[in-house]
């Protein structure tokens, strides 16, 4: 068979997109994004409703507590299909650690969490606050052993529990054009988890050996379960939860990123690509990262970045100042929550400076660089809703 009469691939999202007029429109917006393309409607989503903001809605504003939150703030289906099993702010421990009270302080209790750390968090109570993380499960390559490495055993019985539902609805998302994304742990926040954000300092100087171990072991879990997912559906976003920046930026230097991080990245990365059932498709890489997350675009630009959010503006990230530096990197988020609050008249101000400028350059959609905060009215968080479909189509 000479090369010009092999078949096509199928076009059934697997071996091959459909055509648009096969996708959803949502998907056809999210790909739109993806690609950047300048005037394209915006993709109406949030970032995070934290549920004691809807708490509040309800308690105070008259928020129905059985209201069509899709239709009633305009958003739009996602536009795609999240593959789960890999952890997103912790690890995707099996068995996870048991959550148990460890002191009772009044108000307020530390506890241990599925990750293994004791936590301060308010009694009843685990969102709308930052929590006192005390200690952390992973001292040295003994706790790493003894408490930890065999969580992260990808032969578990039970990892995979839920596979075939879960693929079953991706091979038909994908049939509708939907994007298949991969989401899962990155290497940092996965790292933090397990030793703390100033532990991990240490411990790059002090026990180098032991963080390459446990990156070695996030690689081989990561390995298995994508596997797993490929040989069901073509992957179009390789999705990480990163938090590496903070108000300054960096919490650990690019060459720390580069000898601790990139190599295991690297080397998924290239698995990932070389297992795709449409070896054609682009594979997107996205990092999501709180804080100012300026200096760490051309440092993840190394391994392929192509998307990232949600470019928090209280520590300085500024989307319309970063979407013109680089043009390349699609973008979501940016929209300053503190500013929901102020009312209808800053609401404008804020968007009608990000909006028409970003959809003019595409490969933006606008979400709340955060939570939705419980200091925001309700009547506030419409009237936002209603500028972004006006000025975003």
């Amino acid at each position: 068979m000479t090369p010009s009469s092999k078949p096509h691939p199928e076009p059934d999202g697997i071996h091959a997109l459909p055509p648009r007029e096969r996708m959803t429109p949502c998907a056809i917006k999210r790909r739109d994004l993806y690609a950047r393309k300048p005037g394209a409607p915006f993709l109406h989503r949030e970032f995070w409703l934290m549920s004691v903001t809807m708490d509040r809605w309800q308690r105070e504003d008259g928020l129905d507590p059985n209201a069509n939150l899709q239709e009633l703030f305009q958003l739009d289906p996602p536009g795609h299909l999240v593959l789960s099993g890999l952890g997103w702010c912790e690890s995707a421990f099996l068995p996870a650690f048991e959550v148990k009270q460890i002191e009772d302080r009044g108000e307020r209790e530390v506890i241990q969490d599925t990750a293994g750390r004791h936590v301060l968090v308010f009694k009843g109570r685990r969102e709308g606050f930052m929590p006192d993380y005390l200690d952390h499960p992973v001292k040295d390559l003994h706790t790493w052993n003894e408490q930890v490495k065999w969580r992260l055993n990808p032969d578990t019985p039970g990892r995979f529990d839920g596979l075939e539902t879960q693929m079953k609805n991706a091979v038909e998302a994908a049939g509708c054009g939907l994007m298949i994304c991969q989401q899962l742990v990155g290497g940092y926040m996965y790292l933090r988890s397990l030793i703390g954000p100033e532990g991990l300092l240490y411990a790059v100087y002090d026990q180098p050996g032991l963080i390459h171990d446990c990156m070695d072991a996030w690689l081989k879990l990561a390995d298995a379960v994508i596997a797993r997912h490929q040989q069901y559906v073509t992957l179009d976003e390789f999705f990480m939860a990163e938090d590496i920046c903070y108000n300054h930026g960096l919490l650990i230097s690019p060459d720390m990123m580069r000898e601790f991080l990139f190599p295991y990245y690297r080397e998924l990365i290239s698995r990932v690509r070389t297992r795709q059932l449409d070896p054609s498709r682009h594979l997107y890489i996205q990092v999501d990262t709180d804080g100012l997350a300026d200096p760490a675009i051309p440092v993840y630009r190394e391994i392929g970045l192509d998307v990232m959010c949600p470019f928090e503006v209280a520590s300085g990230s500024d989307v319309v100042k970063l979407g013109r530096q680089w043009p390349e990197l699609a973008m979501s988020g940016g929209i300053d929550k503190r500013v929901l609050a102020r009312g209808p008249a800053a609401i404008d101000r804020m968007v009608e400076g990000i909006l028409p400028v970003m959809r003019r350059r595409g490969g933006y959609t606008p979400t709340v660089d955060h939570g939705v905060p419980p200091e925001t009215p309700l009547a506030n968080y419409l009237h936002y809703r209603r500028r972004c479909v006006e000025l975003g189509g």
